[in-house]
């Protein structure tokens, strides 16, 4: 359980505020992100109360989640799971009246940008109706601190480089990104309106990397839009080469620069987010999270090639519409008022994720050979802090391979 401390709420009329927080309702929390901030959250000393309804991420036998079983592995502790879609709003209040939830971390929606030009109701839908049955769940149940998963793309194509919290924001050139906007213009009026509510958004830029262990990682149920797993899924043969759009902007070589931040270095910021809402009633407050280090996709590229020692052929073609020449954080507010800063390198990114690619090259949905490449022919995974060799690795991976994982 988390430490008992005793946190003064800056606002008297924060009187939901409990000193003592323990249990954290997921949302999305079978995704790539999602399950990585789970694995930091029970490390914490949460009980963690996690849904999905798999749009994103892998379902496996009974309804369960691969990647949360995983995570239960890591951590030697349970994710309390339901499968439920935020548009099946009884379901979501039936959850929501057998448990005592104390706060809410919201990932779950549609995020591929391109599919979200070419079905934007769907979106629409999925994203903010969702998000709207979750606060008035919310509310009806008393609980009104929530960590919102939102996304630079709400920034859109920046003027000044690196962008701080201040930008402006709404001059988004996706659907996706817009249903971010316009959710975080929602929880700008009910957080004015109504004086309960104690929320953070924060904004992502790109997430890359896995854990450690190589026990989860990013497993695309769609066709691939991000970049990591499209540069590895090319490296194990998976895939012939890497199409990269655009090599003239006005940039280091050409190609778009982006802030890639490791998944657990994200993970991380929302327990201390979480930690920023157990002491102050914030009504609305928002950080940026990301490194605050440019980086171009050709970096990107040569610097996995280099950590995993293989070739990614990639081809460059034209630009296409909409797309950002140049996007990165300014994270010094989150540094200076959450205590987070980002910590693993961009090296550690590709090798977190080439361990996770190599041990499960078909991601959740299929046996792999479950050993990562090495020189010296041993395979090395990190669990609760401790470095597993060979035998040890074996009989941790045997319940996965027993339970069809």
């Amino acid at each position: 359980m988390v430490a008992q401390e005793n946190f003064k709420c800056c606002d008297h009329i924060a009187g939901n505020i409990m000193s003592s927080w323990s249990t954290v309702f997921v949302t999305g929390g079978a995704g790539y992100i999602g399950s990585h901030c789970i694995v930091e959250l029970l490390d914490a000393g949460y009980s963690v109360i996690a849904v999905d309804n798999f749009a994103n991420s892998v379902n496996g036998e009974r309804g369960e989640a691969p990647s949360l079983k995983r995570v239960e592995r890591i951590t030697g502790k349970t994710v309390t799971f339901y499968q439920c879609d935020l548009l099946d709003k009884p379901r979501l209040e039936k959850i929501f009246s057998e448990h005592k939830i104390d706060c809410v971390i919201h990932f779950a929606a549609m995020k591929a940008v391109g599919e979200s030009m070419q079905v934007p109701l769907l979106y629409y839908k999925n994203n903010i109706v969702g998000t709207i049955n979750l606060l008035e769940v919310m509310k009806t149940h008393g609980c009104y601190q929530l960590v919102f998963s939102s996304s630079c793309t709400v920034y859109g194509n920046p003027d000044v480089l690196p962008i701080t919290e201040e930008h402006h924001t709404g001059n988004v050139t996706n659907v996706y990104g817009r249903t971010k906007y316009f959710i975080e213009e929602m929880l700008k009026d009910i957080s004015a309106a109504e004086k309960n509510w104690n929320i953070i958004c924060l904004r992502y830029f790109n997430p890359v990397g896995a854990h450690p262990s190589g026990l989860i990682g990013e497993d695309p149920t769609k066709a691939f839009t991000n970049l990591m797993p499209y540069m590895a899924q090319v490296a194990i043969g998976n895939r012939p080469n890497l199409t990269i759009f655009g090599g003239d902007y006005n940039t280091v070589d050409g190609t778009g620069v982006r802030d890639y931040i490791h998944v657990m270095d994200l993970a991380s910021g929302h327990v201390a987010a979480l930690n920023k809402l157990k002491k102050e009633h914030l009504r609305l407050k928002t950080y940026n999270l990301g490194t605050g280090q440019g980086v171009s996709v050709l970096q990107l590229l040569r610097t996995f090639e280099a950590v995993t020692k293989t070739m990614v052929p990639f081809e460059i073609q034209d630009r296409r519409t909409g797309d950002i020449v140049s996007m990165y954080a300014n994270t010094s507010l989150a540094e200076r008022e959450l205590g987070w800063k980002a910590k693993y390198t961009l090296e550690q990114m590709c090798e977190d994720f080439w361990r996770w690619q190599t041990m499960n090259p078909n991601g959740y949905r299929g046996n792999s050979n479950n050993s990562a490449s090495s020189e010296n022919g041993r395979t090395s995974v990190i669990i609760n802090g401790s470095e597993l060799m060979d035998t040890d690795w074996a009989q941790l991976w045997e319940p996965f391979v027993q339970g069809g994982l």
